[in-house]
């Protein structure tokens, strides 16, 4: 993505993308299996990635910093990916999102740790404690609904974990990478291991692709893939790794109303709850960044 593009309009798109992805991930797996479904649509993104870097003459860096960045990167899609369409078997779309809202909060702690930033203030920790809180709401509702969901619910804890971690190390490494190149970096290391993992446990090519999951596929590698992870990538390299993750104050709650009306999925009290619970901790979590934009 061009240095130039404005950083709100980056936050837009990225907020849009984010919110449609969940129940494109639900769709892209019917009737072909999740582990098709993810492989496919990554192997289509950076072939895309790479040709839009080539139209537009960027080159690929490929300095020690520059390789490390690509390594950790494409491990930190693999783990996100996995978890997140493994889980996306086992529990609504909507769920997906409200989880990979506590992005921030486990953003904010590897950020204390690692680079310099500071989670030990009052907002942020009374932000974390509702988040747990609400997280213990889905989860617990989950578990009565079934082992699996429970799983769902871990599996995207995971995918969340290895993302925000990975984040961080590359916030760290600070190698100064545009988001268009570390997204196929990420993805020429990522790709290799999808389809290795569809290969070991499934490796049958599916007959008959349906139209929805197809169209899918597509959708997710284009904006989902490129533009998403580029964007975010972008984001990472303008602004503080903690305050990229503000995104999330707003997608789940777009999240849960597209699979309730694309999906019928239902909406309980219980997720009402956790989810207010969660958006409350990010609020409070981010309320000096939510601040500082408003200031801006």
């Amino acid at each position: 993505m061009p240095v130039s593009l404005p950083v709100p309009l980056a936050f837009v798109c990225v907020i849009m993308i984010w919110s449609t992805t969940p129940l494109g991930i639900q769709w892209s797996t019917e009737g072909v299996g999740f582990l098709f479904g993810v492989s496919s649509r990554m192997l289509i993104g950076v072939c895309l990635a790479a040709l839009v870097m080539w139209l537009l003459r960027q080159p690929f860096p490929l300095h020690r910093k520059a390789l490390w960045t690509h390594l950790v990167s494409g491990i930190g899609i693999f783990i996100a990916m996995m978890g997140t369409y493994w889980a996306a078997l086992y529990i609504p779309s909507g769920w997906i999102s409200v989880l990979w809202g506590l992005s921030p909060i486990f953003t904010g702690v590897w950020a204390t740790f690692f680079i310099g930033e500071n989670i030990f203030v009052l907002h942020r920790f009374i932000g974390l404690v509702l988040g747990i809180t609400g997280l213990a709401v889905i989860f617990l509702y989950g578990v009565k609904l079934g082992e699996f969901a429970g799983m769902g619910v871990s599996l995207v804890l995971i995918a969340v974990v290895g993302q925000t971690s990975t984040a961080v190390w590359i916030k760290k490494i600070d190698a100064g990478i545009q988001g268009l190149a570390m997204t196929v970096g990420g993805l020429v290391v990522a790709v290799p291991l999808f389809w290795l993992t569809w290969w070991l446990v499934d490796g049958v090519w599916p007959v008959i692709i349906p139209q929805r999951a197809l169209a899918s596929i597509f959708y997710l590698a284009v904006m989902g893939s490129v533009v998403g992870f580029s964007l975010y990538y972008y984001l990472l390299t303008q602004v503080e790794a903690s305050r990229v993750a503000l995104i999330t104050l707003v997608t789940p709650v777009t999240a849960l109303v597209l699979g309730h009306f694309l999906n019928n999925e239902v909406l309980t009290t219980s997720v009402f709850l956790g989810t207010g619970l969660i958006l409350l901790g990010l609020l409070s979590f981010e309320w000096d960044a939510v601040g500082s934009h408003k200031a801006g």
